[in-house]
């Protein structure tokens, strides 16, 4: 966990769920390679923007914030995140919990996105998987080695759901993370969710 590059790509795995809110009507229609395709370039396009435009992390956080509110199925992130105690929760519960998330995503890896200074994610291909597109990228920081990057977008919702770096994936990180904050908060999503705001 203390490893620069670990630190540096676990950064990268918190864009994919970053913005919590504010999200477009979902198409009813199913994605096709190209346009899932399509939706991570416009992705990457925006954070590489956001990346390199010199602005404080403070300002980096409310923009990485909405360019992923259009391009991120968000609320199922959330929910996959907070695992089986989400099939119980109202939803007012969950709406609370949602917000809480994103915040406590901004603060847990909006604080490093200077290391990015300078870099740049390239999207390389796509393969359609089931029910997703899994949409190959590489990673070009300043100083380090290229690794590769996976967007999953659901052809469903024609949204991106997980990022990968390197097979690992955010949100399965995410879900134990989570999970063992529910159990530290003895089971109430009312508690963990005033734990991460």
């Amino acid at each position: 966990m203390s490893d620069p590059m670990f630190q540096r790509r676990s950064v990268l795995a918190g864009l994919s769920a970053f913005a919590l809110t504010a999200l477009a009507p979902l198409p009813s229609f199913a994605f096709s390679a190209g346009q899932a395709e399509t939706l991570i370039q416009k992705t990457v396009a925006d954070i590489n923007k956001i990346i390199n435009s010199g602005k404080s992390e403070g300002a980096m956080y409310g923009d990485f914030a909405r360019v992923l509110s259009k391009y991120a199925d968000v609320p199922s992130i959330a929910r996959s995140a907070l695992g089986p105690a989400a099939r119980s929760a109202s939803s007012s519960e969950l709406s609370a919990f949602t917000k809480a998330f994103q915040s406590y995503l901004s603060r847990k890896y909006g604080s490093r996105f200077r290391e990015f200074i300078g870099g740049r994610i390239e999207v390389k291909s796509t393969q359609k998987i089931n029910s997703i597109y899994d949409v190959r990228c590489i990673s070009i920081l300043r100083g380090e080695p290229p690794f590769e990057i996976s967007f999953i977008v659901h052809d469903a919702s024609g949204r991106f759901i997980d990022l990968q770096i390197e097979g690992i994936s955010l949100l399965k990180s995410e879900r134990a993370e989570i999970g063992a904050m529910l159990d530290k908060a003895g089971g109430s999503i009312s508690k963990l969710t005033a734990a991460l705001q």
